[in-house]
């Protein structure tokens, strides 16, 4: 499975980007698919998920309410769109997947199988 993550870029606080994730490969929708982010000298950290049903989603808490994470399964494209931008959301955003990752372990980045290269989000205040 590859991933390839776009849509980054350089936004002011309160404005909105959407990135995307093209998947490529031995994709499937019942895959769980993520979004984590990483800022400079922190942890990688869990932004958005699908569950392995493809239907249900998870957000972090920092961006309830501000974030949405969609699929469009004909295109095996999923995407981030994020509103309300705030200076603390700047980090590089990556997606993932994986076919075999349990609920109660889709926070945790150590259990996401496959990752893409990774798009940069800066919001300036």
């Amino acid at each position: 499975v590859q991933l390839q993550a776009s849509g980054g870029g350089l936004v002011q606080a309160g404005g909105s980007l959407r990135l995307s994730c093209a998947a490529s490969g031995s994709t499937s929708t019942s895959n769980a698919l993520g979004w984590f982010r990483q800022a400079p000298g922190r942890e990688r950290e869990f932004v958005a998920a699908f569950g392995r049903t493809g239907s249900a989603t998870y957000y972090a808490d920092s961006v309830k309410g501000r974030f949405t994470i969609s699929r469009d399964n004909a295109k095996n494209t999923a995407y981030l769109q994020m509103t309300n931008l705030r200076p603390e959301d700047t980090a590089v955003y990556y997606c993932a997947t994986s076919r075999s990752i349990i609920t109660s372990s889709l926070r945790d980045p150590r259990y996401w199988h496959y990752w893409g290269q990774g798009t940069l989000v800066t919001v300036s205040s």
